[in-house]
């Protein structure tokens, strides 16, 4: 009985783990680095790092970033 909780909880934080990883956030703002300071800012409050996937000005600045742990 103890083996089949222990399985279960490591399924759940695997699986908890596995949806966070996959996570991507945007922002827009008027410049590369106002934009880019705000995706730092989410990343940090959410505690992960951020790898920009995206990023293209028109009349805003509109970049997107996926949170890894």
């Amino acid at each position: 009985m103890k083996n089949i909780k222990t399985f279960v909880a490591v399924i759940a934080l695997a699986s908890s783990f596995g949806a966070f990883a996959s996570q991507t956030i945007t922002a827009t703002g008027s410049t590369l680095d106002a934009t880019e300071a705000k995706i730092a800012a989410q990343a940090q409050d959410m505690g992960a790092s951020y790898k920009i996937t995206s990023a293209f000005n028109r009349n805003q600045v509109h970049m997107t970033a996926e949170l890894t742990k």
